[in-house]
């Protein structure tokens, strides 16, 4: 007898999962009781007011205790109480407000000063065993409550999925409990209200959260205590409140539950797991001695039973049977969950890959009551790239394309008399004209001086070019008019020198111009540029050179700054020129490509040649020397 005793106590340790204190003489009798200490399951909550028990952790598990059992042995079930702050143990005897029917004490209803430690004892003459238990009485202020109009429930909620487009017949939790005690005569009525959640449509319109069944449709309503759901639907979500009354004495008793109403999709859907990722397209790209992670994503349809699984297999051995099982890991996660169907993901990681991994098979496998799935992930190694020589190779064209900007920007009239030196046409073998330039002027002392000591000069002289000057190529008695024409239509180029008195001295030198104008309007075979010798304000130009500025070059004389034939003024004047290339039998029997670049180091010579070929007294050109 001492021996089953023995192996009873033992199976309540592991069943009911509490804490066995040291046994210990508690009895005034001098019975020795065994002290399961207190309950590990948490302790009772009930809202002040309203009706409340407590039920006897011995009889968890009726495999070890059974109160019928009990009592035909001839067990009885006492309660004690230690009060809040206090550590006497109090019997408790049945009054009015706690009365005791069976394995459970009952509040009638609960009261502030009930909070405290309560102890159920089973005890016969021989034998006693007690476990205690923990009771909070709470004021209704005290319950956190989603809403105002939500009445205050204690207890947690208790999960309900229905399928959609289902139906289902709800019960509000712990009414069958409680309509068979013997201390509720009176029939038990149920009130019934749903709470919208926050993410709900009904919410977000600002309707009201705490909806009665008055405003449900025809979809769902209350049947006698018990909640009716003809139709699932996504809105009928939420939290359902029920609240149980009795009349016991002239006293209306009552408590709340509270049920969280889930939608799942219907079992007419499909209902085998699939693998999402990877597909049979997809390649992970893999580095060797690196850490590799390989991704498998799998859905799994809502059913009724929870069993399903994900795992990975090397060369069709799992990961602990795999001989360098060390270097792999996975973790698992729940991604979604949809309706009950949920997107797991499975990540299995790779320590330092090597290249006999590439040749390795790893496979996904997924797993559920309705089917199988497996899917094989395909590996490629990535190529590297030589970074080092890349990033070499991309600088040095950076910078020689940052070099040749500069050189263009710094260096371009240059390198275009070089293109036309090597590739320009000469005009004479394509034309009959007689003259290269025809060179237009205002006659006074200044600028007839300019023309003739400084732009003759050097383009007869220096560049080779034919020029052609009224003043001193024209016969005399001829008509003016006729000739100066004629003058211009035999010239390649008509080179007008604008100044502040070109208007107003120069009648010659406008009917010149109108020439030059109309001959490269018309034909297109003469080109107008300006020389402008001293600046002229936008007033000061003749009507005709204001209408064709836009379409003509303009070269500016700064002085002593244009001077020297390498200067910047002469580079520009050439680009506007002909192409000049002389013959072999005009000088020597030698091609001479006169259109070339003058180096600095030739500025004094060259320099030192215009100032030979001016006569006149007034010098343009200074001596380098």
């Amino acid at each position: 007898m001492a021996s089953f005793t023995s192996t009873l106590l033992f199976l309540a340790t592991v069943l009911v999962g509490i804490t066995p204190a040291v046994s210990q003489p508690d009895d005034p009798s001098g019975l020795t009781c065994n002290d399961w200490g207190e309950s590990i399951e948490g302790s009772v909550s009930i809202v002040e007011g309203e009706l409340g028990w407590l039920s006897c952790p011995l009889f968890s598990h009726p495999s070890v205790y059974n109160y019928t059992s009990t009592q035909s042995s001839g067990q009885n079930l006492f309660w004690y109480r230690v009060p809040e702050g206090q550590d006497l143990e109090q019997p408790i005897a049945s009054s009015s407000r706690l009365a005791r029917d069976r394995e459970r004490l009952w509040l009638l209803p609960a009261a502030a000063n009930d909070t405290g430690q309560y102890i159920c004892m089973l005890r016969n003459r021989s034998s006693c065993t007690k476990i205690a238990m923990r009771l909070k009485v709470l004021r209704p202020d005290e319950v956190v409550r989603g809403n105002d109009c939500e009445p205050p429930v204690t207890v947690a909620a208790s999960p309900v999925i229905i399928p959609l487009q289902g139906g289902k017949l709800v019960d509000c939790p712990d009414l069958q409990d409680a309509a068979a005690v013997g201390l509720l005569k009176s029939r038990a009525t149920v009130t019934w209200m749903h709470i919208i959640p926050n993410s709900s449509i009904y919410h977000i319109m600002s309707q009201p959260r705490c909806r009665p069944p008055e405003s449900w449709t025809n979809d769902r309503e209350v049947k006698g205590v018990r909640l009716q759901v003809h139709v699932m639907m996504v809105t009928y979500q939420g939290l359902y409140i029920c609240t149980v009354r009795y009349q016991r004495g002239g006293t209306m008793l009552s408590y709340s539950r509270s049920i969280n109403v889930t939608a799942v999709n219907p079992p007419s859907m499909h209902k085998e797991p699939t693998i999402l990722v990877p597909t049979r397209e997809k390649v992970f790209t893999v580095k060797q001695d690196t850490e590799v992670q390989l991704l498998c994503k799998a859905l799994f349809p809502y059913l009724d039973s929870s069993q399903w699984a994900m795992w990975w297999m090397v060369d069709g051995k799992t990961l602990d049977k795999v001989h360098d099982h060390h270097r792999f890991s996975k973790t698992t996660r729940k991604v979604k969950d949809d309706f009950g169907d949920r997107t797991e993901e499975s990540v299995l990681v790779i320590q330092d890959f090597q290249a006999e991994d590439l040749k390795r098979e790893f496979n996904c496998s997924v797993k559920n009551e309705r089917g199988f799935e497996t899917r094989r992930v395909q590996l490629v190694e990535e190529v590297s790239l030589p970074s080092v020589e890349l990033g070499c190779g991309l600088g040095v064209t950076l910078v020689l394309m940052l070099l040749l900007f500069v050189v263009y920007h710094v260096f371009w009239l240059e390198l275009l008399l070089l293109y036309r030196s090597w590739f320009g046409t000469d005009e004479r073998h394509t034309d009959d004209k007689e003259y290269d330039v025809y060179i237009s002027y205002a006659r006074n002392s200044e600028e007839e001086q300019f023309v003739l000591s400084t732009l003759r000069s050097v383009l007869e002289n220096e560049l080779g070019y034919s020029v052609c000057i009224f003043d001193r190529d024209s016969l005399p008695g001829g008509t003016i008019t006729d000739e100066t024409l004629s003058f211009v239509a035999r010239s390649r180029r008509l080179l007008v020198v604008v100044s502040p008195g070109y208007a107003s001295h120069g009648s010659q030198a406008l009917l010149e111009l109108k020439a030059g104008i109309d001959g490269m309007a018309l034909g297109g075979h003469l080109r107008v540029i300006l020389i402008q010798y001293k600046p002229v304000r936008r007033q000061g130009w003749v009507r005709e050179l204001r209408r064709a500025r836009v379409a003509l070059a303009l070269v500016r004389w700064q002085g002593d700054k244009s001077k020297e034939l390498t200067s910047r003024f002469w580079k520009r004047l050439r680009v506007e020129l002909p192409v000049r290339r002389v013959s072999g039998g005009e000088e020597g029997g030698k091609d001479v490509a006169l259109m070339r670049l003058h180096s600095q180091n030739s500025t004094n010579s060259q320099t030192g040649l215009i100032s030979d070929t001016v006569k006149h007294p007034h010098k343009v050109f200074n001596s380098a020397g």
